[in-house]
């Protein structure tokens, strides 16, 4: 008799938990009414061999300002007529060459590998101004092809453009739309070169410690952001994968284990008319 009555709660117990509500899709599970902190070093981007970059110089005096600017140009970026043509207007730019330079106008070759945008701008400034070019110039620096690209569980997986520095993981994510549902919340993949090694970062959005505390909170250019599948995604790889969790699956398991509890009811009863 106790050895049906276990065997009948076990089963209704497994049924019960496997209809309770999923636990790995909240972000920020430890930060309700609580600091963390973030010990994370802000590092701006810096600048590598094949990064674009636009340079504006403004001064006094057009003639003396179009030395030192390259010219605007139109830039085909696609068309949704057959036939038609689109053209994008916009400042052309300086692509790092592999020794890390970049040949601007009347001063010539400048390395720039390894600087940030505030660090050329203060650059090429000094320049000017070292050989008299130029009075109290101002240098504009901007990102042109810096790419952070989005794979996996995510709504717009994609390649997508930083426009500034200290863009963290979670405006990436944002930009392609947050994860879907099937994606896992607690192994997000980013892989990074570094001085010519591939290394990858695991990060689990589930904490905000973990998060803020990984060297990959704040992004790289050419980052590489992988969100994995959940269990249910991998099954659907699979011919009827998510079988057991159809509808139809689970009133089967109910009547399934309906019947058995009124076994086990039937026989006990019998049982003790009788021992009586």
């Amino acid at each position: 008799m106790k050895k049906h009555l276990i065997i009948a709660i076990s089963a209704a117990a497994a049924i019960l938990s496997a209809c309770s509500a999923p636990t790995n899709v909240v972000y920020f599970q430890d930060s309700s009414d609580k600091e963390i902190r973030n010990d994370v070093a802000v590092e701006p981007i810096r600048l590598r061999p094949a990064d674009k970059i636009s340079i504006v110089v403004n001064c006094n005096g057009v003639e003396l300002m179009q030395q030192f600017n390259l010219p605007y140009v139109s830039r085909y970026v696609g068309s949704t007529i057959e036939g038609a043509t689109n053209y994008n207007t916009g400042v052309s730019g300086y692509i790092v060459d592999g020794d890390g330079n970049i040949d601007f106008p009347v001063i010539g070759k400048i390395p720039v590998a390894g600087l940030t945008r505030a660090e050329v701008a203060d650059k090429i400034k000094n320049e000017l101004m070292a050989q008299d070019l130029v009075r109290d110039p101002v240098v504009t620096v901007d990102y042109l092809n810096l790419y952070v690209s989005l794979m996996g569980e995510v709504a717009r997986p994609g390649r997508y453009a930083i426009v500034r520095d200290e863009v963290t993981i979670l405006d990436a994510l944002a930009l392609a739309g947050d994860l879907t549902i099937l994606g896992r919340r607690d192994n997000i993949r980013v892989i990074r070169e570094e001085g010519g090694v591939q290394k990858t970062y695991l990060i689990d959005l589930r904490s905000m410690e973990n998060l803020v505390q990984s060297p990959a909170y704040y992004i790289c250019q050419n980052d590489l952001i992988y969100v994995e599948p959940n269990e249910m995604r991998t099954r659907q790889s699979t011919v009827n994968g998510n079988t057991v969790l159809s509808t139809s699956f689970w009133i089967s398991i109910a009547s399934l284990a309906a019947t058995i509890v009124s076994t086990i009811t039937v026989v006990a009863m019998r049982t003790a008319a009788m021992n009586n």
